[in-house]
């Protein structure tokens, strides 16, 4: 045989690729005729009702006189405001996270007592077993830590006797151990890419069992362990926000659909974080910071709004950034006129933002989410709602505790693992049936030819 080189392999690749594009043609018309919701999506952008959960409610609309109207969002997690969540453990001075997970799981409030038993048992499942991290984490390094996380989920697999055990019991034990570990899996992802990649120095810090899932999560990612009590707090406001959002978001349907096949829970999991990944669900939260950086650049006096909003025309006309028209962190398929996430995360943001003298950046986010409904609404010709989504000043806050970029998506999956494993309970507990839609053939019939015919 002829020897086969990388180019010849590229050459083939690229040739195959354009069948691929030629023969995967659907017309668009097709979706209308047969009344196809694509994306799962009704006409008005509203997802088709494919479940019942009692975990969260996500409301952005209700019908008004017959008529589909926009108001302000509303989040509940299992029935409570997630305003009132929120207001309820900061008013006490305390981390949330952890009483939010609680919350999630059981469909309760912990009390005193309850809480206090469910941190040590939060702490005692933190360690990973003995040489993971050298024999998983650390020999395989990756430049997404989002991957790196995937793996190392799939790999625990090995170490557990009862893997494939559906038992309520087995999967909770299960889920309570991934959701206490995940951050240190991150953690340690992230700082072998960074060791092993970036080529700058290794650390490995234990976590400490008393403390929160934020308080270990800065204390794991900066090297001399040290951060202020206003920085944890912040970071597990983040997480509490970002633990749950309904059903129907594509990592936490990744996990029902997964879920009702019979797999276990490490797949589920996996399956959900590599779903996150994607950018256009997790992934999306990397996009606003990188979005701002290149306004900072380019927009000199961010205090002039003329200047700003002319950038924000120029982003729309798809003749900067990124070239895709959008302005990331704002608009969402549920909130129209307000995402109750984003404004708690903003005030405690802008509160940071205070305190470390960034108050330039943070008029200039200010100035972003004032201006930009109106470029969206004149340059594209949307007048329904538009309001920042929770992504918007994710990034900022992050940066302000020098949360690295590679790290940001993985947050978001420690914080929504908490969601996941309610719902795939759920799943288990209440559904019996095996996710299974339609998908209808619009392919002509063809007959077979024979090769020395083709």
């Amino acid at each position: 045989m002829a020897e086969y080189s990388a180019n010849t392999a590229a050459r083939e690749i690229h040739k195959l690729a354009k069948l691929c594009v030629d023969n995967n043609k659907i017309e668009p018309q097709l979706y209308d005729k047969y009344h196809v919701k694509k994306g799962l999506r009704e006409p008005s952008g509203k997802g088709v009702l494919t479940g019942l959960t009692e975990i969260s409610t996500v409301h952005g609309s209700k019908e008004i006189d017959g008529v589909l109207t926009p108001v302000e969002g509303q989040l509940r997690y299992r029935g409570i405001d997630i305003n009132d969540l929120v207001k309820g453990f900061t008013d006490n001075h305390r981390f949330g996270f952890e009483e939010t997970i609680y919350l999630l799981l059981f469909g309760k409030l912990p009390d005193t007592t309850e809480l206090e038993h469910f941190n040590k048992l939060i702490g005692f499942n933190r360690m990973l077993p003995n040489d993971f991290i050298e024999d998983v984490i650390l020999k395989s390094p990756n430049k997404d830590v989002m991957n790196s996380m995937a793996r190392a989920v799939l790999a625990l697999n090995a170490y557990d006797k009862r893997s494939d055990d559906l038992d309520i019991t087995n999967v909770l034990r299960q889920s309570i151990s991934l959701i206490a570990s995940l951050p240190m899996i991150a953690a340690y992802s992230y700082l072998s890419y960074r060791h092993y990649l970036q080529r700058r120095g290794l650390y490995i810090h234990n976590p400490k069992p008393e403390l929160s899932t934020a308080e270990n999560l800065l204390r794991m990612l900066r090297q001399d362990k040290k951060f202020e009590d206003v920085e944890a707090k912040l970071l597990d406001i983040a997480l509490v926000l970002h633990a749950e959002h309904g059903g129907g978001n594509n990592s936490t349907f990744t996990t029902h659909v997964v879920t009702s096949s019979g797999t276990d829970t490490y797949s589920s999991v996996a399956a959900s974080l590599c779903s996150l990944k994607g950018a256009k669900h997790g992934g999306a939260n990397i996009q606003v910071v990188k979005m701002f950086d290149e306004i900072k650049a380019n927009v000199s006096d961010w205090y002039d709004d003329d200047e700003v909003a002319s950038y924000l025309e120029k982003i729309v006309d798809r003749k900067a950034f990124d070239k895709t028209g959008l302005i990331y962190g704002m608009g969402h398929a549920v909130y129209s006129l307000s995402d109750p996430r984003a404004l708690i995360l903003k005030k405690y943001t802008m509160q940071l933002a205070e305190l470390k003298g960034r108050d330039a950046e943070a008029h200039l986010y200010k100035a972003v989410e004032r201006l930009a409904p109106q470029v969206i609404g004149e340059h594209r010709k949307i007048y329904k709602g538009i309001c920042t989504n929770i992504d918007f000043y994710s990034g900022f806050a992050y940066d302000m505790l020098n949360i690295p970029r590679e790290f940001i998506t993985p947050l978001f999956a420690i914080a929504r693992i908490a969601g996941w494993s309610a719902h795939r309970i759920e799943e288990l507990t209440c559904a019996d049936k095996i996710i299974r839609p339609a998908y209808m053939s619009v392919a002509e019939d063809a007959g077979y030819v024979p090769l020395n015919e083709r």
